[in-house]
């Protein structure tokens, strides 16, 4: 009985589904490939657990944990098609050494797309640009949601999602935001009447920023006359803040604050003007 099974296992295994010149796909080719492909989702989900378990309790941060993971995934992925390949037959180092002239001219029409890859690689292993990173890209500010291969994406202060392509981030000059602290200096620019108090307007511009919740020391709070502009006196006050994706909206909450007491403190803020002189003959 159960040689029989066997034997029957054995020839379902061996049917020829498909056949052309030397090569022949069989039933237990495909199986092969399917406990190969479920093999290796299963390798890469037991992976994925270690190293999250390794992220909780150690050192490890989330863009760290990313990185690493994407780097071992697309090497086995790599690895597991040239497997898929062997198993049908197909034999890696004869295919890649009779297709060298066709993989140039894939590459040079596919140039940017192999630097954009190449650039993937670098941006995980390098690990400068992480998940979560406040990025400043031709002055698009957004936060990076993904690093993948190619491309990465990220999201903008108008919730609207953004493609972009590895080699434009590790090409161009990038701001990043998150590099070195979660906190960072932001500026509001105002220009005051001539005539004004100046030691009340610097009082006022601090006061306005100790009214917002978003500011992250009080001791780090500047106000500063920088110009005696043509029209205005020109102060500026400085602030640090956690809030660095959503900054513009802090800023106009403070710009709010600063012109009620500029008004309630008889404050102008100042605007252009031209003094026209005629002189009759």
């Amino acid at each position: 009985m159960v040689q029989n099974f066997l034997e029957t296992l054995r020839d379902i295994l061996n049917f020829e589904i498909l056949s052309f010149d030397k090569y022949s796909i069989k039933v237990y080719k495909i199986a092969t490939i399917l406990l190969i492909i479920v093999g290796t989702k299963i390798l890469l989900w037991f992976i994925k657990k270690i190293l999250g378990a390794r992220y909780k309790h150690q050192k490890f941060d989330e863009g760290t944990f990313y990185a690493l993971f994407q780097i071992v995934k697309y090497i086995i992925w790599v690895i597991v098609f040239g497997l898929l390949l062997e198993t049908i037959g197909v034999k890696v180092t004869i295919l890649l050494a009779g297709s060298t002239a066709l993989l140039v001219g894939i590459g040079l029409g596919l140039q940017q797309t192999f630097n954009d890859i190449v650039s993937g690689f670098i941006l995980l292993s390098e690990r400068s640009i992480k998940i979560g990173d406040i990025l400043q890209i031709d002055g698009d500010v957004v936060k990076i949601q993904d690093i993948g291969l190619r491309t990465s994406k990220g999201l903008n202060r108008d919730d609207i999602s953004i493609i972009i392509p590895n080699s434009l981030i590790t090409t161009s000059k990038v701001i990043n935001w998150s590099h070195q602290s979660k906190k960072t200096r932001f500026k509001i620019d105002v220009g005051v009447a001539y005539g004004s108090d100046v030691d009340l307007v610097t009082t006022l511009l601090i006061e306005s920023i100790l009214e917002h919740p978003d500011k992250f020391d009080k001791k780090l709070i500047d106000a500063r006359l920088v110009n005696f502009g043509s029209s205005s006196l020109d102060f500026q006050v400085l602030f640090f803040s956690n809030n660095i994706f959503r900054i513009e909206k802090v800023k106009s909450d403070l710009r709010r604050i600063i012109n009620k007491k500029f008004n309630e403190n008889k404050i102008v803020i100042s605007f252009p003007q031209l003094d026209v002189h005629i002189k009759s003959n």
